[in-house]
């Protein structure tokens, strides 16, 4: 009879392993939070081309450097993965796009070919979408699909430069912009009142002085029948604000209008660190009154009672320093009254040079010590960080294991998840951490599948269980490795237990120290049913993992 029990689990076990996990609830029981979110990062021009109409704008035709050209992604490439399920079947909820603004027209060569403006930090117009990505109708489509899904939008905001300075690009008038000295970095002058690189003007955001909008802009809006518009709706700003005229006011209207207008729920800012960061408590005051007043105006498409989100780039800032960013003469507190996290990044060499245990102790520690209340952004692969965990993709599962089982807040970059290449042959730069989504591994290569599957399943149970991202971590068991996450908040509370680097075949968990005998678990990872019996479950499965929930 025991044998006949066994035969039918691993039968039942072999039959789950090829099926892609069941997607979780549109409305789960548990609500979001941006603590624990599992969030997709992409470089919108290079994800999914959903119109093959608007690929070439501005007669951007010359030849470009390898992946230093436009690709043909789109918004409406987004919103049709959105509507397939992807992100959902991913454990994805909430989706960070490079910006969307309209880029710089010309491109720019310095010996590695023409790069145009594919990644979006080069902005031209605040006030419009980059035709190359779409249109306003686009993106309101994308986060209306995305907000039925439950899944939040997030975009990302460039207010510390322009674009660069080309043929067809004017340079913006100097009392909005300086184009000297360039940053050294030495100390905390020398990182703000600069500009980053050479030809990429610095917009005075220390300026208070009152200046006229750019007879580029002007001419640009005159010739699209939208300047009266424009300049009646910054007449209103500044007398609701009571703001100068100064650049940075200007720029957080133009940002803080996509919020109004779209609804959207957060913005990822871009070089923090290379700006006042008194701007950025400046930026969370207006984004905060625009999330109101689209809450007051769209009763029946909130979310939640979520505050917006505002997640920082302070490049090279760790979860190891705390709330204080140190510029060696100076150190900032970027979280109070700015931002509601960072990025962070220091989980690469954590997971490269630690124990699972240590990492996920020590980031729960600070998250629930020094950065209480606050969060960060892990990741390990981005857009331009040239030493990821793993830039020959080969350790696909333990990235995902440790991206989404880390305390605090999940960045998938886009093909993480399918192991998307990250050296390119012939590429230059950060151009090899930028190549087109792999859609054709997706759906042809098994072993691509395989990865995407592991993704899937673990993604899903974190997107379920703000405990996993945003709980309280305790080891249970050494050996095997075993532990807990907890999350309590207000009438909220979510307990989950996870195994790791167990025995393949039959595995004893202790869970007793969260659940109690006969409690019936759901194991998500191999998707059976188990019931706890003297403190422990018996799991029978073919993987190293289990993933354990309250039925």
């Amino acid at each position: 009879m025991k044998q006949l029990l066994i035969l039918l689990c691993v039968l039942t076990v072999i039959s789950c392993k090829n099926e892609t996990p069941e997607p979780v609830s549109e409305a789960p029981k548990l609500p979001f939070v941006w603590e624990g979110a599992n969030l997709y990062f992409m470089l919108t021009d290079r994800f999914n081309n959903g119109d093959t109409t608007n690929d070439v704008n501005f007669e951007r035709t010359a030849n470009a450097g390898k992946l230093r050209g436009f690709e043909g992604g789109d918004l409406k490439g987004v919103t049709q993965k959105i509507n397939e399920g992807y992100f959902t079947n991913l454990g994805v909820n909430a989706i960070w796009m490079t910006p969307i603004v309209e880029q710089i027209h010309g491109g720019t060569d310095e010996g590695t070919g023409i790069t145009y403006g594919f990644h979006g930090y080069w902005t031209s117009d605040w006030t419009a979408i980059e035709p190359n990505l779409g249109t306003k109708s686009d993106l309101k489509e994308l986060v209306e699909a995305a907000h039925k899904k439950g899944i939040r939008i997030v975009l990302d905001a460039v207010i510390n430069h322009t674009g660069p300075v080309t043929d067809q690009d004017p340079v913006w008038p100097e009392n909005w912009v300086r184009t000297e000295p360039q940053c050294t970095y030495q100390d905390y002058e020398t990182t703000v009142a600069c500009t980053l690189v050479k030809n990429l003007p610095d917009i005075k955001t220390e300026s208070n002085e009152h200046v006229e909008l750019p007879n580029h802009l002007v001419e640009k809006w005159k010739s699209e029948g939208r300047y009266e518009e424009e300049l009646a709706e910054l007449d209103a700003f500044f007398t609701r604000t009571g703001y100068p005229r100064a650049p940075r006011f200007y720029i957080m209207k133009w940002l803080t209008d996509y919020i109004t207008e779209f609804g959207i729920d957060g913005y990822r800012v871009d070089t923090v660190k290379h700006v006042e960061e008194s701007v950025w408590q400046e930026f969370k005051t207006e984004c905060d009154f625009a999330f109101s007043e689209w809450k007051k105006n769209n009763t029946a498409a909130i979310l939640d009672d979520n505050d917006f989100y505002m997640v920082g780039e302070v490049y090279n800032y760790g979860i190891s320093a705390g709330k204080a960013f140190d510029f060696g003469d100076k150190k900032v507190n970027y979280f109070d009254k700015a931002f509601n996290s960072l990025i962070n990044f220091e989980l690469k060499w954590n997971v490269a040079q630690l124990s699972k245990e240590a990492v996920f102790s020590k980031y729960s520690d600070i998250l629930n010590g020094d950065l209480k209340a606050y969060g960060i952004l892990n990741y390990l692969s981005s857009h331009d960080d040239g030493q990821p965990f793993d830039a020959s993709r080969e350790k696909p599962f333990k990235t995902a294991t440790m991206l989404l089982l880390t305390p605090g807040t999940s960045q998938v970059y886009y093909g993480d998840e399918s192991a998307r290449a990250l050296q390119i042959e012939g590429t230059d730069g950060d151009a090899t951490l930028r190549s087109k989504m792999n859609w054709s591994a997706i759906d042809n290569d098994d072993t691509t599948q395989n990865i995407l599957r592991h993704w899937q399943k673990v993604g899903q149970f974190r997107a379920k269980h703000p405990a996993v991202g945003a709980g309280v971590h305790q080891m249970i068991s050494e050996t095997p490795y075993v532990f807990s996450r907890t999350y309590s908040k207000d009438t909220i509370n979510d307990f989950v237990i996870v195994g790791l680097d167990l025995s393949k075949g039959e595995k004893e968990i202790p869970v007793s120290n969260v659940f109690q005998d006969g409690d019936m678990l759901h194991e998500a990872y191999s998707n059976q049913f188990v019931k706890v019996n003297n403190g422990q479950v018996l799991v029978l499965s073919e993987y190293d993992m289990v993933l354990l929930e309250k039925k």
